[in-house]
């Protein structure tokens, strides 16, 4: 079976996101599996799982926003910034109220600066900082933009309180309960972590890793043009298909309708020549081929991402 495809699955605590990678591998052998946005052991929730060709789409996958629930407890620090790392005390929680932290959330949303945990996945000098830090070595670790769209408190039950955080790629949420604990001068870590949403990949349409099976997979998989709804969409017939497979150019002029392999010319009120955004290049059932952008002075599409290659 030829496998292309997004796997929405609900991974479980304690396990990695590769060991949801590699289950998902031992199906589809010897497709390619990769995933879109890494959670850490301790967190649950949405993990997108590509497979086949559509792991080229990972890289867009993950500029998705992003929907989380978190759970921080007052009064401690730790080296990873959450109950997983090496604890200690950090100070006195009596004193804070929901109206405390609440005051203090405006300062979190909006552009914002954010310096990455010392324990992450970034790279520094080519290598992952958590590897760095494993040998004892401090990482000077700069301040990043990050987008935080919506941030809400939505329980509080002391020492813990809990928010619910929309969120664009490359945000650290342990860091925002970090340096919320920080303002509050008694510290915080995370304790608990679901993403509820990545893109329009809901939780509540999540398949569990205990369910899985070929048969379960096939059904559960997501066509790729799924992945980006919000994209214009140009159609096209069997040689423009060939065309783009083979990294050639296609037209943005109306098509020859002397061509009848050409079954749908251009989707006229979506599709926009002067257009700076990508734009979907779908097949006549809708399955997508690959994206291109406008190139406005030459008249034409030029492919950036092609699922399959020409057989």
């Amino acid at each position: 079976m030829n496998w292309c495809g997004l796997l929405n699955v609900h991974k479980p605590a304690a396990l990695s996101s590769r060991q949801v990678v590699d289950r998902v591998q031992k199906l589809v052998y010897p497709a390619k599996v990769g995933h879109a946005g890494t959670l850490d052991p301790l967190a649950t929730g949405v993990l997108l799982v590509c497979v086949g060709p559509a792991t080229r789409l990972i890289s867009r996958v993950q500029q998705g926003r992003k929907r989380y629930v978190g759970r921080f407890r007052l009064g401690q620090r730790s080296d990873t910034e959450d109950i997983e790392g090496q604890i200690v005390p950090a100070g006195d929680w009596s004193g804070v109220t929901r109206q405390h932290i609440e005051q203090l959330l405006p300062e979190f949303l909006g552009s914002i600066l954010q310096t990455p945990p010392q324990i992450s996945a970034l790279k520094v000098g080519g290598e992952r900082a958590y590897k760095l830090a494993r040998r004892g070595v401090v990482v000077d670790l700069k301040p990043r933009p990050v987008e935080v769209f919506s941030l809400d408190m939505t329980d509080f039950k002391p020492p813990e309180f809990e928010l619910q955080v929309e969120c664009g790629t490359g945000t650290y949420i342990r860091s925002i309960g970090r340096d919320i604990g920080e303002r509050l001068g008694c510290g915080a870590v995370m304790s608990g972590l679901t993403r509820t949403a990545i893109g329009p990949f809901r939780l509540e349409e999540a398949v569990t890793l205990d369910s899985l099976n070929m048969a379960a997979l096939a059904t559960a998989l997501v066509p790729p043009q799924a992945v980006l709804p919000e994209l214009p969409r140009r159609t096209l017939g069997s040689n423009e298909i060939m065309a783009v497979r083979q990294g050639q150019s296609l037209s943005c002029l109306q098509p020859d309708t002397h061509d009848p392999s050409r079954t749908v010319s251009l989707d006229e009120e979506r599709f926009d020549p002067k257009s700076k955004s990508e734009i979907m290049l779908t097949d006549a059932t809708g399955a997508m081929i690959g994206l291109a952008l406008p190139d406005i002075s030459a008249r034409c599409l030029r492919p950036t991402l092609v699922l399959s290659a020409l057989h």
